[in-house]
């Protein structure tokens, strides 16, 4: 009997096929991976995995030094330590750890939370600066708690220091620590650390000013501590810089200031290079080398009297009688009046059915017969209202635009304001009505809408006294900041040409202003030929003045002046805020700058002489006269 043995079954054929396929693909998917990883992005690998093993710390570059014109420190550094976050261990930021950094640094624990959710977004392995100017408390903390938290770092920085603190607060300006956001654009100079400019010259000239940082790159464990040090780029200090400021100038005319709120500009005409300027009330910068407390920053930001602004070229204010300058230029040049132009002033005057007062009404009288000398001299309203009626707005803007007013001066300072010279288009633009007549009226005496700063009064009254030849104030060495490879604008001054005759009235009556019992006589130094314009402007009405009695009520004082008057060597604009008269404030106080400034290393100015005596008085009916001079370029 035949035994049949069941047969086993065949494996199928078609299987063998694909697993032979299946091997293959995974070969293939192995090799593309392991070509990914090997040729594609070994380089990313290899950074990747150096940050596990390495880390970057800045080597923060030195700010450059700020000096006088003499060489004299205005801003300095010191050595300091500011702490570091790391971001790229295996340990997880628990709530619990960042209280405890907190606490330890004496720092905000919300504060902190919310610095590290708003950096979330940023790459992990650039580390944040979360105390800059750290106390020898910190630094004891931070060297004492690496095994606790090995995520903090100290790096060397050199802390910004003011030695005269709040002295030139405005115009040196501030520096803050970078921001998160700015490290992490693409491109970007900055590291963790690092100190910007904020404000004023050392945020003008921060380029010149940053240096570049170099870089430490250590060796670190699992934990994240430091083991040892692999390389050292060398940090460049940066280029120190020279300004045209007088620091002995700079601190008489910041005593002279006092408490007064205000402004004080002194520059030299024939350059235009700021010799001082100063605002008030000011900060201390040192309060920024840190990070400023809250409360502090709240303080400065909600005070009233606003110490923050830089009152030198953003405090916009009507320039009061000082305007009656650009008003005489404009008659004389257009020949609509000439220096013997008379007119009686009773004390007022009634334009288009109303009535405007001169300030000397006050006393119940006016100013008798009045030609434009001692108009000027005893700063008359009524004739300076006569001559802008017959002017017009137009050609009372024509000229105070070219002249320099209603726009910024140029002057190499950050957030300059360019004040404004009211026209009938900017009125109908932004009120949507017509210019009426009897705002002209207001603008002659430097009312109304027209504002100026105190940088841009120095200037035209330093141009007119020049001849009509403007210099752009400011405040670095135009050569030294070509050999430092900036360009900086041509000192070729604007001209805007005058007649001699013009020049010779107006200087004639500036002068008077001092020495001829005019407005400015408190400005008289035995020795000195000073010359000037007074100028109070109103903030309100005369009648709330008397009845409301406040101090911030109280005009605004301007004076402007120059030395010596036949060859002016400085020109000083000052403006006190709520003062009352310029008389009993601002005369004074340019007097003692424009002392201060001969009494000094300055040559002193030749003998005092009176210039030619003004022509005699004559009475000229107020009608315009034909032939203007400029008609072809006057609107």
């Amino acid at each position: 009997m035949e035994v049949r043995f069941p047969e086993e079954p065949r494996f199928p054929a078609w299987k063998i096929p694909f697993l032979q396929y299946v091997i293959a693909l995974t070969l293939l998917v192995l090799l593309a991976g392991y070509w990914r990883l090997q040729v594609k992005d070994h380089r990313k690998y290899v950074e990747l995995s150096e940050r596990n093993r390495t880390r970057d710390l800045p080597i923060i570059a030195p700010r450059g030094l700020i000096l006088d014109r003499n060489g004299r420190v205005l801003v300095d550094n010191l050595p300091a330590f500011s702490v570091l976050l790391s971001r790229d261990g295996p340990e997880n930021l628990s709530q619990e750890r960042i209280d405890g950094m907190a606490r330890g640094l004496n720092l905000d624990p919300a504060a902190l939370t919310e610095q590290l959710k708003q950096a979330a977004s940023l790459p992990r392995f650039q580390p944040l600066l979360i105390k800059q100017a750290a106390t020898m408390e910190d630094v004891a903390f931070v060297e004492s708690h690496h095994t606790e938290y090995p995520e903090l770092d100290l790096i060397q920085v050199q802390q910004r220091f003011y030695p005269k603190h709040q002295i030139a607060a405005s115009l040196l300006g501030y520096v803050g620590d970078v921001s998160a956001e700015m490290i992490a654009k693409t491109g970007s100079r900055y590291h963790p650390g690092d100190i910007v400019g904020k404000s004023g010259i050392e945020r003008e000239y921060n380029s010149i000013l940053a240096g570049e940082d170099g870089m430490r790159r250590v060796v670190v464990n699992s934990r994240g501590q430091e083991v040892g040090s692999l390389t050292t780029i060398e940090p460049k200090r940066g280029h120190n810089l020279r300004l045209t400021i007088d620091l002995d100038l700079q601190l008489a005319a910041e005593q002279a200031l006092g408490n007064w709120a205000g402004a004080i500009v002194a520059l030299d005409p024939h350059n235009g290079q700021v010799l001082a300027l100063v605002s008030h009330p000011d900060f201390d910068p040192n309060q920024f080398s840190h990070h400023i407390d809250p409360q502090e920053w709240n303080q400065l930001v909600d005070d009233p009297a606003k110490p923050l602004m830089d009152k030198a070229i953003q405090a916009q204010l009507a320039p009061g009688s000082v305007f009656k300058i650009v008003t005489a230029i404009a008659g004389l040049e257009t020949r609509t009046i000439h220096p013997n132009f008379t007119i009686n002033c009773p004390g007022y005057v009634t334009f288009y059915g109303h009535t405007y007062h001169d300030w000397i009404w006050v006393h119940h009288h006016g100013h008798g017969s009045v030609n434009l000398h001692r108009a000027i001299v005893q700063s008359c309203d009524v004739y300076f209202y006569t001559v802008g009626k017959m002017l017009g707005i137009d050609k009372l803007a024509y000229f105070a635009k070219h002249l320099g007013l209603g726009s910024r001066t140029g002057i190499d300072l950050p957030g300059e304001d360019p004040g404004l010279i009211p026209t009938p288009g900017w009125v109908e633009k932004y009120f949507h009505h017509k210019w009426y007549a009897g705002e002209t009226i207001s603008v002659a005496i430097g009312q109304g809408a027209v504002t100026v700063t105190p940088v841009q009064v120095a200037s035209i009254i330093g141009g007119v006294v020049m001849g009509g030849v403007f210099y752009t104030p400011h405040l670095a060495f135009r050569k030294e900041l070509v050999k430092l490879g900036i360009d900086p604008p041509p000192l070729q001054p604007r001209r805007f040409p005058l007649e001699p005759t013009t020049i010779e009235a107006v200087s004639q009556g500036m002068w008077g202003v001092v020495n001829e019992g005019g407005t400015g006589g408190r400005a008289r130094v035995p020795g000195l030929d000073i010359a000037g314009k007074t100028g109070t402007a109103q903030v309100v009405s005369v009648a709330l003045q008397h009845s409301a009695h406040s101090a911030n009520y109280k005009s605004n004082a301007w004076f402007v002046g120059y030395a010596p008057a036949n060859d002016p060597q400085i020109v000083v604009a000052t403006l006190t805020m709520h003062s009352g008269e310029s008389w009993t404030a601002s005369v004074p106080i340019a007097a003692s700058v424009i002392k201060a400034y001969f009494s000094g290393t300055h040559s002193s100015p030749p003998p005092t002489a009176a210039p030619p005596a003004p022509p005699e008085m004559t009475t000229v009916a107020p009608v315009l006269p034909g032939g203007a001079r400029k008609a072809s370029a006057i609107p």
